[in-house]
């Protein structure tokens, strides 16, 4: 799965704990090795994760 990211909408106050684990859980879960987390609430966030994953 070269070239691919995993992307995560929300629409929040804010991002919390919880979203980051969540995504982290999803990439464990999957071939993907990075991942957005993008929250389009009242106050816009992006936050980039990546894990080496043993899948490939």
């Amino acid at each position: 799965m070269e070239n691919l990211v995993l992307v995560k909408l929300k629409s929040s106050k804010q991002l919390i704990d919880k979203d980051e684990a969540r995504l982290l859980n999803y990439m464990k879960a999957t071939e993907y090795e990075v991942s957005l987390l993008l929250n389009l609430g009242t106050k816009p966030e992006i936050k980039r994760k990546e894990f080496d994953n043993y899948r490939k």
